[in-house]
């Protein structure tokens, strides 16, 4: 039994104060009756003094000291992926939660790592996926829920994106195997979570991945092919190296009795939406469009909201940490699939 949190704000030590964790302190404060900043950390001095004199609270250059000395009760890992699993694992020795940006890790057996560890120390593993909290996709999902589209004939999804070379250079971490990823694994995670999230479970996959243009160990550039469980065949396109920006983030599914594609710059513009049969919510299609400059959506609030209620003992997590194995197992089986160039079969173990 999980112990909730009652009476009282939640504590929330955030660790890893760069790119991703604005969208946690705005979170925070968001629900600052239920959730409060008790702590930050970051191994770059110059960035934990600049959150400590923006945040009144204690920061520290070490998670183990931050645990050690304060009273949490869940941390927020906004740091290199890679480092994601040994800090799970840290926390949950400690019996404090979880919550973990994507992806969960860079290995699937440090993804199943962080899962069992946290089950043994009865604490809550969750792992962010905030981009199904936007309306677009939200809207999406129903349509599948509901069984709107008959049986899934294709699906196919486009992450066109720009990251010039600076962006690799800015930290010695990012562009490498161990703590990041590639396209796939950092920059397209959230549409890799929407192949298990919307479609179902994946039999297998085939990849291809290149190296085109940028001075990094892993791929700028890469093509999947997918076939589900139910029969429906699929794809995802993802490459860093659109000229001059970022174009597109998108997915298009084609069913016996729906046709839909979700566009825009971040699954942001619903330009076709045909069923055969209608329902009272197709008229909110314009309302759920919406305009972003980030590709990051708007989720990370409502994520943070049940985030809250789980803790609260009034929920159950949206996503927890075995769900969120389910795109780590995607992404990894398209990895050996590219090295290996062979078709990978689901699941990687039994």
């Amino acid at each position: 039994m999980f112990k909730t949190i009652q009476g009282r704000r939640i504590r929330v030590g955030v660790v890893g104060c760069g790119r991703i964790s604005k969208n946690h302190f705005g979170s925070i404060e968001t629900h600052g009756n239920d959730l409060e900043l008790a702590a930050v950390c970051d191994n770059d001095r110059s960035v934990l003094d600049a959150h400590m004199e923006k945040y009144p609270v204690r920061g520290y250059a070490r998670m183990e000291e931050m645990l050690r000395n304060e009273s949490l009760d869940v941390v927020a890992l906004c740091t290199p992926s890679g480092l994601h699993p040994d800090q799970a694992v840290l926390a949950a020795t400690h019996g404090v939660n979880v919550v973990t940006e994507k992806p969960m890790a860079t290995r699937w057996q440090d993804g199943v790592r962080m899962v069992r560890a946290c089950d043994q120390a009865n604490v809550r593993l969750l792992v962010v996926k905030q981009n199904r909290r936007n309306s677009t996709l939200q809207m999406l999902k129903r349509a599948f829920d509901e069984k709107r589209f008959g049986k899934v004939y294709m699906v196919s999804i486009n992450v066109f994106w720009s990251r010039p070379q600076e962006y690799y250079d800015s930290a010695k971490w990012r562009g490498t195997w161990e703590l990041d990823g590639g396209a796939f694994m950092n920059q397209a995670s959230h549409y890799v979570d929407l192949v298990d999230w919307l479609v179902g479970p994946v039999a297998s996959v085939t990849a291809m991945t290149a190296t085109l243009a940028r001075d990094i160990q892993v791929e700028d550039t890469g093509v999947l092919n997918i076939r589900w469980r139910s029969g429906a065949l699929g794809s995802m396109s993802v490459t860093m190296l659109t000229y001059p920006r970022n174009l597109e983030g998108s997915i298009t599914i084609l069913g016996e009795k729906g046709t839909v594609r979700i566009g825009g710059v971040a699954v942001n513009d619903i330009q076709v939406w045909d069923f055969a049969d209608q329902r009272d919510y197709d008229a909110d299609i314009k309302t759920a469009n919406y305009e972003t400059t980030s590709v990051y959506g708007f989720g990370h609030p409502l994520y943070y909201r049940n985030v809250v209620d789980v803790l609260r003992g009034d929920a159950e997590p949206e996503v927890d940490g075995r769900e969120g194995l389910k795109s780590l197992e995607v992404l990894i089986a398209a990895y050996l699939s590219a090295r290996d160039g062979r078709e990978i079969a689901l699941p990687l173990e039994y």
